[in-house]
């Protein structure tokens, strides 16, 4: 981890957690949706990103957390990676927060499997813990 680092924090489920900055190309307001008939459970559809179609993965079914209520609108972050844009739902974004390396520990062994594999590790901040998103594999988009 390096010395000091800034995240884009956002909040799926109980969980709060960060994605590098410079991973994270914008934060979205609710969108339309074209739905993928016969994609993997966690794709939720399909963006207009001006002009740009960008898949919509769901992080709630990523981390296998329950669905959000039906009246409640995922917030977007459109994501950068090796393969293009992805949009990952979330429930709502929090703020940029700075971290040091002295505040950085290993997944805790009490995360759920599914979720172990798309956390690098955790931010111990005064407040709460930072749960650090692997941006590639939280991005990864699934096959049906």
């Amino acid at each position: 981890m390096k010395a000091s680092q800034q995240f884009c924090t956002f909040h799926v489920g109980p969980l709060f957690v960060g994605l590098e900055i410079e991973r994270v190309q914008e934060v979205l307001r609710p969108q339309p949706m074209t739905r993928v008939p016969l994609a993997a459970r966690e794709v939720s559809g399909l963006i207009n990103l001006r002009g740009r179609i960008v898949t919509a993965l769901d992080l709630r079914r990523r981390l296998d957390l329950p669905d959000r209520a039906r009246e409640s609108q995922p917030m977007n972050v459109v994501v950068r990676t090796s393969e293009g844009v992805v949009s990952l739902l979330v429930d709502s974004v929090g703020d940029v927060v700075n971290t040091t390396g002295e505040t950085f520990e290993r997944p805790p062994e009490t995360l759920a499997a599914s979720a172990r594999r798309l956390i690098r590790g955790v931010h111990k901040l005064p407040e709460r813990l930072l749960l650090v998103l692997d941006a590639d594999e939280a991005a990864e988009i699934p096959s049906a």
